[in-house]
């Protein structure tokens, strides 16, 4: 049994007062040595200590990686890790500023925060809108060593034209938390910086550019990004670097629940090509 050690941080934009992104990093014990880190990227309304997340931390990290996992500075969770109390940080989340948060906990480990980390051995697992958020940030840096995405989404505009004219003339556009029972909404800001960067946030174009090995795991019953969206993503990776894994039957979450009590057949699929991408790449 490997012993692990659980390390909560907190880090606060400079520019921007109030801004605070939450986190936690698995490590194996004892230290003395420098490892290599994935770290793990949470999907719209979701969070780093939700259902799957802690359990595949715990798994990456007993093969000997540093884990990071964090909760994005408009995720809408507040202290507790778990519950959407941050509603007007939640209304002002963009893209641009999810991949701001991954750069600033980037910047914090390259800074020596955390000594165990190689800072050049650095893989991202992302699920739903962190997988699209994964691929989008590794072909701008162009210094990851894989990418893993669970069930990742191929376009962020997921929006129907008349929701979108309603957002425009109402300035905000509701959402709902089937999860929690709440009311959420999302600001014009939001929309207007996927519109202002969307060849940024193309998705597939972001994979074309990766010359690294991508894992493209997803449930062909998924609810809510239908599995057609991985045939996209995959057509666009180079087939040399790339592995597809059709999960049959699984849904959105393959198959877990929040909180997580116990595991499925398929997440147990998901996870084992997992650990071996990021064995054999990180």
């Amino acid at each position: 049994m490997v012993e692990l050690e659980h390390r909560p941080f907190r880090l606060e934009h400079p520019t921007e007062p109030g801004r605070i992104v939450r986190g936690s990093i698995d490590l194996p014990r004892p230290g003395g040595r420098k490892r290599p880190h994935a770290i793990l990227l949470h999907g719209f309304k979701g969070f780093a200590a939700w259902g799957f997340f802690p359990e595949i931390a715990r798994r990456i990290a007993e093969r000997g990686f540093v884990v990071v996992r964090y909760d994005a500075s408009g995720n809408g969770v507040g202290e507790d890790g778990e519950s959407f109390t941050e509603l007007e940080a939640f209304a002002r989340n963009t893209l641009s500023r999810e991949i701001e948060d991954l750069e600033a906990v980037r910047a914090w480990i390259r800074a020596g925060s955390v000594p165990e980390v190689d800072p050049a051995r650095a893989s991202l697992l992302g699920h739903s809108r962190g997988g699209g958020l994964a691929l989008v940030h590794a072909a701008e840096r162009g210094d990851c060593r894989c990418v893993v995405t669970w069930a990742a989404v191929a376009t962020f505009d997921r929006f129907a034209e008349d929701a979108k004219a309603l957002w425009r003339e109402r300035g905000s556009l509701p959402i709902w938390n089937a999860r929690t029972g709440q009311e959420l909404r999302l600001d014009l800001a939001v929309l207007e910086d996927l519109e202002r960067h969307r060849a940024r946030f193309d998705v597939p174009a972001a994979g074309s550019r990766l010359r690294v090995p991508v894992l493209v795991a997803h449930g062909t019953a998924d609810e809510s990004v239908p599995f057609a969206e991985s045939l996209t993503l995959a057509g666009a990776l180079d087939p040399r670097l790339r592995r597809i894994l059709e999960v049959p039957g699984a849904g959105h979450t393959f198959g877990i629940r929040h909180p997580m009590t116990e595991s499925t057949e398929s997440f147990e699929k998901v996870a084992e090509a997992s650990l071996e991408m990021l064995l054999a790449h990180g």
